[in-house]
């Protein structure tokens, strides 16, 4: 199994943290097989902030993932529609095990230099 440090606004991350956003939505499946998501929260912020273990990896339409989603997405159905806007797959990571780091990380601490414009694998 593998680990990926992922790129998310410092609005979405905190949701995450707070628990009220318990699936991470993607528009493509990682070819690795992950199990651990770190989270960066992106510009201003720059910092690691917490991590989750992935429950499960949902695909499906976006339709379909809304469905099973919708109560504890943690954004609007509008932005979600708006983010898969001409797609017809969707991929959404159901997330559980999520630990808020007292004291935020540097990306240096996990030996990435350069904020990843998505996501990077560390494994």
């Amino acid at each position: 199994m593998s680990t990926m440090l992922l790129s998310i606004k410092p609005k979405y991350a905190k949701v995450i943290l707070e628990g009220k956003k318990q699936y991470e939505f993607r528009k493509n499946k990682p070819k690795n097989c992950v199990d651990r998501i770190i989270f960066y929260a992106s510009s201003p912020q720059k910092q690691i902030v917490g991590e989750a273990t992935i429950d499960k990896i949902l695909e499906g339409t976006p339709e379909e993932i809304w469905e099973i989603a919708k109560t504890a997405a943690g954004i609007t159905k509008k932005f979600y529609f708006s983010y898969y806007d001409g797609k017809n797959k969707a991929f959404a990571y159901k997330l559980k095990n999520v630990v808020i780091y007292e004291t935020p990380k540097k990306l240096i601490d996990f030996g990435v230099n350069q904020a990843p414009q998505s996501y990077i694998y560390l494994d």
